[in-house]
């Protein structure tokens, strides 16, 4: 191969340095160390235990302990199968008919096989990048200090993306004056992961080239040496067909497993000889965190999902150094994907997309060193573009990219900004600027990938150029005798990539014997740990306890929109319980329920208060009213409680609602968390609805479910939607009229669905909605349905009254509702500072804001939070009373001293506290705010500078006094309290908490 370097030394990449150890060697073969038989029921556990057995097995020379070995037929897979190990592979004995499939049961969105290592890189120092301008496909350059660099050390090399460039790229807005969704600097920063081969002076060579030119001018690049001693290698996939069970009935089913194989924290990785099929999301799917990793010889057939955004990405990197060969996929919507600023070089080899949704290519921003390669995409485009705000403003999607001897309906190619792409030997309808080749020509060498490979590697690579072959030679001007032998042979259809792919054991077999290896038993898999619960919450003395202690501690408030899976925009995220990004697990992803408890245990935070959120789609955050013209929707994906029904398009381009069915992920989650809360003494807040979705912009009803237009059930709500003014919505009050039959009923079956999904779970507080400013009539309808799934099943739930003061006191004042409600949430009203009550009323068709727009309320205090409480308190002594009003996060010890459960005040570090204020009633004595047991002590609020004398004089026994600081719950002094007197506290000039406690022996 010879190259022609443009002016500043840029080339076109080698992109040989993709795949599995970099190119420099073929994948190898483990050997078999356990097998696992075929048994009825879930095979998960049994299948895992032979994966952590080989785990523990030691290395061998190629860095492999060795395989597990599944056996012809079906394993059932309820859960998910993880290889967290390096040296360890998983073999099927076959991924046609005859071979070993994996189903993937149950409505659970789990991905089928996770290769995983940890996430514990550790970056070490660095330094900065001299030159001028390094240019692409380069494997070295100068840095202002070596310090301890070493060949053999590992470095990563990042390329700032700084506001100059941005603005020489014009992609700090795409039109209209959306600058939200324009690049941000710092955000689409390109990073490598190489390896230092050589250090002469302050030169530092590198193995694997550039794809993106370093320039002065724009940042230039830090180098940092990192280790990373999680990170796997030398793991595979292979031999093996993944399949997920699904709903027949639905064509677009959701609620079954969206990833069959995902890759991360990991290197030097194979997944090969597979078949997928009825997967939602990704057949593969390389992380950003993943590297030198080869998929080959795959097929992915009949996907199941809808169509549209995160769904169908058949074979889909954000990693680097992959390499995607013989690869065939039907119905696909990205078939062939990179992702966001993928550093390379990645390929796709010699790949088939068959009756694909959308198209292929480069699908988010900036990914460099990307080749396409003998690619054929049936009435579909192959795409390095500018896609401007689609994908959440991807804008500039490939540099210094080629797409190679390909096909497609549609080929776009451009050439960005400060880098350049190319194609070469293209069949297609042709669209953009950057440089073209031999269109509508054959081209030799036939694969640009095996080519490069060939000219680094040299002969031993030949084994691995495996290319469909070209029976005949094209000719202008055939004899009459090639006339007639091309006659005869065009009887017969061309050869096809599948028969290619399915005939690699033929090529190549896998060693699939049982002979020599263990056997799986029932003794090598452990047994499930039973599960301890918390003591169950219930009410006592008017508080909320679980065993004897009240309850308290800080609240998580769920995010109603917005988020950016992007790593920037990762950065301010706060824990969900319902929202989703296929593949993908972290705070702003999909969150790791257990992790997000663990979180809360350790910060002191006690619930979570969950709704649905405003809408499904970050393309609305937009706040626009339009219907998309496609599905291609951007995650984070806020669930909403139903079901997509399958039929028609809702306005988001997805199929519409039914909402008598419901999402089994959202309520799968919600039922995961409360079972983690009742576990570990935790407690989750349901809103039943979520107003914010009927008032105000007219935005926040547009992609509703239960819009008329999004929806199959004949809701009536008006259609086209009467916003006023064409920008604000006031559906509010036909959304709380029950009298309407078909919403009567949807709103009644929906409520019990609240109430069935927690029927087990104690640590749930069932609330009507969040914001809720509705009428007293929904209230009093909400109740009644309560009331009546209570006396069929027997069940008590914990419900929490959480409206306009006028409603509320007006169903309090209703006897038999009244019995119903367990817990008062103080929430949409408060008494001002001065005294006086800020408190709208309801059913008035104001969201909350709007009401605040009017009233122009002021901040309320300590002493009107804890009246409002013991308000409610006394005059309700058996409902326990939360406050979540005005500035409440500050006003926790307000809330406690007046008999307030849930209040965020610390923990107390002194054993028994919280057990203690159980058995007490709030009380104020001289202005002094007092817990008291009139035998057993009391707490008591003392007030930055002001003197406090404490009745003693009835107390009897030995009792201790504590002096409690009410920031951080410590004890900063114990005393023995002389009791039959009043006791006078100095002028202290901090707040104290006096903790008054009978000495029991």
């Amino acid at each position: 191969m010879a190259y022609v370097s443009d002016s500043l030394g840029n080339r076109i990449p080698d992109f040989s340095y993709a795949g599995y150890e970099g190119g420099n060697k073929a994948i190898p073969e483990a050997p078999v160390k356990m097998v696992v038989p075929i048994q009825e029921g879930d095979a998960t556990a049994r299948i895992q235990a032979a994966i952590d057995y080989v785990s523990q097995l030691p290395v061998d020379e190629k860095g492999l302990r060795g395989a597990v070995l599944l056996q012809p037929g079906r394993y059932v897979l309820s859960g998910s199968l993880k290889l967290h190990t390096s040296g360890v592979v998983l073999r099927g004995s076959g991924f046609t008919e005859d071979g070993t499939v994996l189903i993937g049961e149950g409505t659970t969105r789990e991905t089928l096989i996770r290769i995983a290592g940890q996430s514990d890189i550790v970056r070490e120092k660095k330094g900065r990048v001299e030159d001028a301008y390094v240019p692409v496909n380069a494997h070295a350059f100068h840095v202002d200090n070596v310090g301890d660099l070493r060949p053999g050390d590992r470095i990563m090399i990042t390329r700032p993306s700084t506001d100059e460039w941005i603005k020489t790229l014009r992609a700090e807005e795409f039109g209209g004056g959306m600058s939200f969704l324009g690049w941000k600097p710092g955000y689409w920063n390109t990073t490598w992961d190489r390896t230092v081969v050589r250090i002469e002076g302050d030169l530092i060579e590198f193995d694997v080239p550039l794809t993106v030119a370093l320039d002065q001018q724009y940042g230039g690049a830090i180098v940092e040496k990192y280790t990373w001693p999680g990170r796997i290698e030398h793991v595979g996939v292979e031999n093996l067909r993944l399949e997920s069970t699904f709903n027949a009935s639905n064509p677009k089913d959701e609620d079954h497993r969206w990833m069959a194989i995902t890759i991360e924290n990991a290197s030097n990785v194979w997944v090969r000889r597979m078949q997928f099929r009825h997967f939602a999301g990704s057949a593969v799917y390389a992380k950003e965190t993943s590297s030198k990793l080869t998929v080959e010889d795959c097929i992915s057939k009949d996907p199941v999902s809808e169509i549209g955004g995160q769904r169908r990405y058949t074979f889909y990197t954000r990693g680097q150094q992959t390499l995607f060969q013989r690869l065939y996929s039907e119905k696909g919507y990205h078939d062939f994907a990179v992702g966001f600023v993928a550093a390379g070089p990645n390929v796709f080899v010699q790949c088939q997309a068959v009756e694909p949704y959308s198209f292929s290519g480069t699908i988010d921003s900036w990914a460099s060193g990307v080749l396409f390669d003998i690619v054929n995409m049936d009435a579909q485009a192959l795409r390095y573009g500018n896609r401007g705000q689609d994908g959440k403003g991807a804008g500039w999607t490939a540099a210094n990219s080629v797409i190679w001897q390909s096909t497609a309906a549609l080929i776009e190619n451009v050439h960005p900004p400060t880098a350049q792409n190319w194609g070469f030997g293209l069949w297609a309808q042709f669209q953009g600027d950057a440089y073209w080749s031999e269109t509508n020509s054959h081209i030799n060498p036939r694969s640009l990938y095996y080519a490069q490979l060939l000219d680094r590697v040299g002969e031993s690579a030949k084994d691995r150029v495996v290319l469909l072959p070209m029976t005949t030679e094209a000719s202008t001007s055939p004899t009459i005798e090639e006339a007639l032998e091309l006659t005869k042979i065009a009887e017969t259809p061309a050869p096809e990539l599948q028969d290619l792919i399915v005939r690699v054991s033929e090529r190549q077999p896998l060693n699939i014997e049982v002979k020599g290896a263990r056997v799986l038993t029932e003794k090598d898999v452990p047994q499930k740990k039973k599960l301890i619960k918390a003591a169950d919450m219930r009410l006592l003395n008017g508080w909320l306890v679980r065993g004897d202690e009240v309850l308290v501690g800080r609240k998580n408030d769920v995010q109603w929109w917005n988020g950016n899976i992007r790593p920037r925009g990762l950065k301010d995220a706060k824990p969900h319980i319902t929202r989703y990004v296929p593949g993908e697990t972290g705070t702003g992803l999909t969150d790791d329920l257990r992790e997000v408890v663990d979180s809360m245990l350790a910060r002191n935070v006690l619930s979570v208060d969950h709704n649905y959120g405003l809408w499904y789609d970050r393309r609305r955050d937009d706040h626009e009213r339009i219907r998309r013209m496609d599905g291609d929707v951007w995650p984070p994906f806020y669930e909403l409680p139903f079901a997509r029904s399958g039929q028609g398009l809702a306005y988001d381009g997805l199929s519409k609602y039914d909402l008598t069915k419901y999402n089994s992920f959202y309520w799968s989650r919600l039922k995961q968390f409360a079972d983690l809360a009742d576990q570990n003494g935790l407690v989750l807040l349901h809103q039943n609805y979520f107003q914010h979705n009927i008032l105000e912009a007219g935005a926040h009803y547009t992609d509703s479910p239960w819009r008329t237009a999004n929806n199959i059930n004949n809701v009536g709500f008006p259609e086209p939607v009467p916003y006023a003014g064409d920008k604000r919505i006031f559906i509010a009050e036909q959304f709380y009229d029950v009298s309407h039959p078909v919403r009567r009923e949807l709103h009644r079956a929906y409520i019990r669905q609240c109430l069935e999904n927690f029927k087990d779970n104690t640590g749930v507080i069932q609330l009507i909605s969040a914001e809720y400013t509705g009428p007293l009539h929904f209230v009093q309808f909400w109740v009644d349905v309560i009331k009546e799934w209570k006396k069929e099943t027997g069940r008590n739930p914990m419900i929490a009254l959480s409206t306009t003061k006028d409603v509320q006191d007006a169903l309090l004042a209703d006897p038999e509702r009244a019995k119903e409600i367990q817990v008062i949430d103080i929430r949409y009203w408060h008494y001002q500072a001065d005294g006086t009550p800020y408190a709208p009323k309801g059913g008035q068709n104001l969201a909350p804001r709007q009401h605040a727009r009017l009233w122009k309320p002021k901040k309320t205090s300590m002493e009107q939070v804890y009246r409002a409480v013991a308000e409610y308190r006394q005059k309700y002594p058996d409902k326990a009373v939360l406050y979540h009003g005005d500035n409440y996060p500050e006003m926790a010890w307000a809330i406690f001293m007046a008999g307030g459960s849930m209040a965020g005040v610390p923990k107390v570090e002194q054993p028994g506290f919280y057990k203690a204020a159980s058995n007490m009633r709030a009380a104020e004595v001289g202005g002094v705010w007092m817990l008291r047991d009139t035998e057993n002590g009391a707490i008591v609020y003392k007030d930055p500078g002001k003197p406090l004398t404490f009745d003693a004089t009835a107390l009897k026994g030995d009792f201790h006094l504590y002096h409690i600081d009410p920031k951080t719950g410590r004890t900063m002094k114990k005393e023995r309290l002389k009791t039959g007197k009043k006791i006078t506290f100095n002028n202290d000039k901090s707040a104290e908490i006096l903790w008054i406690t009978k000495n029991k022996k």
